[in-house]
């Protein structure tokens, strides 16, 4: 009897190692969504010359690196390329079944939802399996992408996916606050924290394996649309401050802009665009304002407003 316990003790745990190995990612074949041609082709005219400018960077600039269990609910989000290879971009998760993301992130050069990828929960470090981690799959049938979504305009950049399998919420792994429907702030003068995977250096090609933070004022959109001259900024944006370099940027496409406000990590803001001549180069992220999409969230998940 012992000995029938024992194989099917092993036959469990090579069963799991089997499964898990299905979700492990190369890190060769990742690209941050902004190396593949599809997105700057999508972009809109008066910023398509910024395709062929140096790019003196392409991660959290002048950022900190984050403790293990200090970011809970920021996901890594990898979609499907073609050919082997898999897009990086960050994400929130909003319940144990669906994940907050960019639209731009899980969309082809048509604007239509990837075939599926692999979600990361609770990682610090997404090259190693790490015991904090939790790894799940996604499919097209999953995705849900604004009906209004426009890359072009980059406008409607918001898109949610259903995980194939329920995450277990614990100190690392656990959803974020959303804004209130009855909660009319813009947000302001507020401290934002902005966190993500991205290069850690300029010359260096691959994403970070690490996750990182950046802490700056949140903008008003009228101080945000004083740099930004082509009147991308809208309603539906809200605005990071550059101020000492620090910022988001092509890496952390998708990723969360969020403050604290009554003891709560509250999330803002979804990572949509930076200005494509450098992220230190002065001009704000611009970030979707998770508030004007209130009703998207709720159609295209469980997730459930407070009033």
């Amino acid at each position: 009897m012992k000995l029938v316990a024992a194989f099917a003790l092993v036959g469990l745990l090579a069963t799991l190692a089997s499964a898990r190995s299905l979700l492990d990612i190369d890190p060769a074949r990742v690209k941050s969504i902004e190396e593949y041609d599809r997105y700057w082709r999508r972009l809109p005219a008066e910023l398509q010359y910024l395709r062929t400018v140096e790019q003196p960077t392409r991660r959290i600039t002048n950022g900190q690196l984050a403790t293990t269990g200090q970011f809970p609910y920021q996901a890594v989000v990898y979609s499907e390329a073609g050919d082997g290879y898999y897009s990086l971009c960050g994400g929130t998760i909003l319940t144990t079944t669906y994940v907050l993301t960019a639209a731009h992130c899980v969309t082809d050069d048509f604007d239509r939802a990837v075939t599926g990828g692999i979600v990361y929960l609770g990682a610090t470090d997404r090259s190693v399996f790490q015991s904090t981690q939790q790894r799940m799959s996604f499919g097209n049938a999953g995705i849900r992408v604004h009906p209004q979504y426009d890359s072009t305009s980059i406008r409607n950049d918001i898109a949610t996916v259903r995980l194939d399998t329920a995450a277990i919420f614990n100190t690392y792994v656990n959803a974020i606050d959303l804004p209130a429907r009855s909660d009319a702030r813009q947000f302001g003068g507020f401290e934002g924290t902005a966190s993500g995977f991205g290069r850690t250096a300029d010359t260096v090609p691959a994403a970070s394996n690490v996750l990182m933070f950046v802490r700056n004022p949140v903008m008003t959109n009228a101080q945000c649309n004083a740099y930004w001259s082509t009147g991308l900024v809208q309603a539906q944006n809200v605005c990071l401050d550059p101020y000492g370099g620090r910022s988001a940027c092509h890496g952390d496409s998708g990723g969360p802009l969020a403050v604290q406000d009554a003891g709560r990590s509250l999330q803002v803001g979804i990572a949509s665009f930076v200005s494509a001549s450098g992220c230190t180069s002065g001009a704000p992220s611009v970030w979707v304002r998770v508030s004007y999409f209130r009703d998207f969230i709720s159609q295209n998940s469980n997730y459930v407003f407070r009033a």
